[in-house]
């Protein structure tokens, strides 16, 4: 190993590292000669990585603000939308239906913001209510928490959505919280009070970033939507052997990891769990094609 710096534990760094591999590993500092040469190259290497990631950062952090501009510029907003959150539905024909929130900062995600929720009203496929519940929740629990209220709304949907997104921010008095929507077909953007859609350009960059944060928003709640799934169709498949409730079904879950592993578990690793008997566990294999 080649350094450009010696330091006091060199040789003890030597020692770790001869251990570690099983062979000796010499660290070494050059002073002349070839070794020097590498040393430099590899420095001088570093400097041009570093200094291109540096002009990358800085171009892109060009693009987002010429996109938030624009966009405050396209949709005549009071304020740059630095702060954004968008919100998405799904669900599988009315069931499992999830609501997720994705926030963007300065034109860039803000993963530790994320939200999903599930439904808790029995709405169905009934996407108006939903996003208003969804909305709702969303914002109350940023007041609640006394967190930043985000400069422009984006929902994922049409005039639907849209009138019941203000209809929820009216309810907790943020009237004046700018809220869009963004239309999948035509990309057409709807705002409250404004008859036509504003279209774009294609080559637009607030579009760009519309488009991004709308599929953000889009993934984060089908994601979540499959999670609820998967884990539906698994507990159904043990829900069908007689004995096995809601919290067996969970507890073999988190010993097997899926029906798969409980299915290639023995009679006596199953029985071994508290609260199940070599009987159940008999049943158990038996109904699972064992």
């Amino acid at each position: 190993m080649l350094l450009s710096l010696d330091f006091p534990d060199r040789e003890l760094l030597g020692e770790i590292l001869t251990e570690a591999t099983g062979r000796a590993v010499p660290v070494t500092v050059p002073r002349r000669g070839e070794k020097l040469r590498l040393i430099e190259l590899a420095a001088q290497n570093a400097r041009q990585v570093l200094e291109d990631r540096v002009t990358a950062l800085a171009y892109a952090a060009d693009r987002a603000e010429e996109a938030l501009f624009s966009l405050q510029d396209e949709l005549d907003l009071k304020v740059v939308p630095r702060l954004m959150a968008c919100f998405d539905i799904s669900h599988t024909q009315g069931t499992e239906t999830v609501g997720s929130a994705v926030v963007f900062e300065n034109g860039e995600p803000k993963r530790a913001e994320y939200r999903h929720m599930r439904i808790k009203g029995d709405w169905g496929n009934d996407d108006y209510r939903s996003m208003a519940e969804v909305v709702l929740r969303y914002f109350r629990r940023r007041i609640d928490e006394e967190r930043p209220i985000p400069d422009l709304a984006v929902i994922d949907g049409g005039k639907g959505q849209l009138s019941a997104a203000v209809a929820a921010l009216q309810e907790l008095g943020l009237d004046d919280v700018a809220v869009i929507a963004l239309a999948k077909r035509e990309e057409e953007v709807f705002q409250p009070g404004r008859a036509d859609p504003v279209r774009l350009d294609r080559r637009n960059r607030a579009l760009h970033l519309l488009q991004r944060i709308r599929d953000e928003a889009h993934r984060f709640a089908v994601r979540y939507n499959r999670k609820l799934r998967s884990k539906r169709t698994l507990k159904s498949d043990l829900g069908d052997i007689p004995g096995i409730g809601p919290q067996r079904q969970t507890t073999l879950l988190r010993r097997f990891g899926s029906v798969k592993g409980v299915r290639e578990a023995s009679k006596q690793e199953i029985a071994r769990i508290p609260g199940f008997s070599e009987a159940l566990a008999s049943r158990i294999l038996t109904y699972l094609g064992r």
